[in-house]
């Protein structure tokens, strides 16, 4: 049978994906009574139940899943042409969608935003702070934004920052109460503050290196937080010891209001990539933002 209205078959794809008529109405600007309306459209055109409706969610049904299949591939190369015909234009537009945490915006996109914004003026940077390690295709964003080791061997990666490592920190106040660790094996016996990346996730236990080999420790926290950011705070606020980037805490190392600590311990490794799929080189806008932001050692 004939399906005439492409758009229902984007309404579709658009449902399957939010597993919700609420969140997917929000994004393509009807309804959610409109939007169920439509679907019972379609699944009558079709003969076929589509999606599986319960008072809590919406999923895709074995045919559902068997169109999402079918259809996904051919909207995305769909849209990768439509943005491909940026080439022809006097500059870049779009929109680009960037998985990233608090920290790798803080630290290597914020210092170069302004300017590529003012440069770029079509193209609009969406970036979604996540911590939970997203797959970036199946969210459909552009691109993400994590440390060398943790990129998938499938994926481009990009160096967008230089190579970086993790120090312990606390404030003078903290030390003025509490004495130094001699070694990495004394935090167990000091408040740290924690991060959990993902409610599901274990603590990230804190890394060091002596004689070339590796090791974790784990202090004795109160505090846990899913932003790095809240860490570093909470350390300039005396609560506790925290690990973060030297380079975020370096501003308030030089200020006074932080002392860095256990540094023959802290190794250097490779720092933050964007990453992304070999689809995304076709895109004017992406090809854009790679080059302005990806690491030089002139920077």
């Amino acid at each position: 049978m004939k399906i005439n209205k492409i758009d229902d078959l984007q309404a579709f794809l658009a449902v399957a994906r939010e597993q919700s008529f609420t969140k997917a109405s929000a994004k393509l600007g009807v309804t959610p009574s409109a939007l169920s309306h439509r679907m019972r459209a379609l699944e009558d055109r079709l003969g076929l139940r589509l999606l599986s409706r319960t008072t809590r969610n919406v999923s895709a049904t074995e045919a559902g899943e068997r169109l999402i299949g079918s259809l996904s591939p051919l909207f995305e190369r769909i849209n990768e042409e439509v943005e491909a015909l940026g080439e022809l234009r006097d500059k870049p537009a779009g929109t680009l969608r960037i998985s990233c945490t608090d920290d790798q915006i803080e630290l290597c996109l914020r210092p170069k935003l302004a300017e590529f914004i003012k440069d770029y003026p079509d193209i609009t940077v969406e970036l979604f702070v996540d911590y939970g390690f997203s797959n970036v295709v199946s969210e459909r964003f552009d691109a993400g934004i994590r440390l060398d080791e943790s990129i998938s061997q499938d994926m481009i990666a990009v160096p967008i920052g230089p190579p970086m490592r993790l120090v312990v920190v606390g404030s003078p106040d903290y030390f003025d109460q509490n004495s130094f660790p001699a070694t990495p094996y004394d935090l167990t016996f000091h408040s740290c503050v924690d991060i959990r990346h993902r409610p599901d996730g274990n603590i990230y236990a804190w890394e060091f290196e002596e004689d070339d080999k590796e090791f974790t420790v784990r202090g004795n926290g109160k505090l846990v937080f899913n932003s790095i950011m809240h860490v570093l705070n909470a350390a300039i606020d005396g609560i506790g010891l925290a690990y973060v980037p030297e380079q975020l805490a370096e501003p308030y190392i030089q200020e006074g209001k932080l002392l860095m600590i256990l540094t023959e311990w802290c190794p250097y490794f490779p720092g933050f990539h964007l990453y992304y799929p070999n689809r995304r080189q076709s895109s004017p806008a992406f090809k854009a933002f790679v080059e302005r932001f990806k690491f030089s050692k002139l920077d």
